[in-house]
């Protein structure tokens, strides 16, 4: 694939994540800190619901037409202070890296106090990550959920989607977006 189609693809879907982020409102700072603060799920039904389709998508390529798969090595002690620290950073930011630019795009001037120290962040790790290499590990290890059940990647992946779909439907069942939003969050009037 050459770098131009590569660079519209990226710029397509981009596109679609940022419409999707604003169509459901999950890059507000209030949605953002109400799902940390866990008063607010609309956040966490709106990135499993993108997981699930994730999944979908990826089972179809890999299963239908032999797409090969790449996992990264796993991490764990980079994953845990990494995943950590990011929550940590969400939450004091309200906003997380998915989400800063449509911040910055809709006019959150605050936002751009959070876009510097991300790429502050971003320059600093880069020149500490040599430093820390012996202490996060090499991540030698690939570990993937079909190779630790002996399946094939499409059918994890699957089972996956519907148990994630299942999930969802349950909890908007039980917290249903309106109640999160509020009624008029949709621009319509009741």
């Amino acid at each position: 694939m050459e770098v131009y189609r590569m660079v519209v693809i990226g710029l397509v879907m981009g596109v679609a994540f940022g419409f999707a982020l604003e169509k459901g409102r999950v890059f507000e700072p209030g949605v953002i800190i109400g799902q940390m603060q866990f008063r607010t799920f609309t956040m966490l039904k709106m990135f499993l619901t993108a997981l699930a389709t994730g999944l979908v998508v990826l089972a179809l390529l890999n299963g239908v037409w032999g797409v090969a798969l790449h996992p990264k090595a796993t991490q764990f002690v980079a994953n845990l202070a990494g995943g950590a620290l990011l929550g940590v950073g969400i939450t004091l930011a309200g906003a997380c890296p998915g989400t800063l630019l449509a911040q910055v795009g809709a006019g959150y001037k605050d936002a751009w106090f959070a876009l510097a120290g991300a790429i502050a962040g971003a320059v600093a790790f880069g020149y500490a990550e040599p430093a820390l290499r012996p202490l996060i590990g090499d991540g030698a290890r690939k570990l993937t959920l079909d190779q630790l059940l002996g399946l094939p990647f499409w059918a994890v992946a699957l089972t996956l989607a519907v148990a994630l779909i299942a999930g969802l439907v349950l909890l908007e069942r039980a917290r249903p977006w309106r109640e999160d939003l509020g009624p008029d969050a949709d621009g319509l009037r009741n």
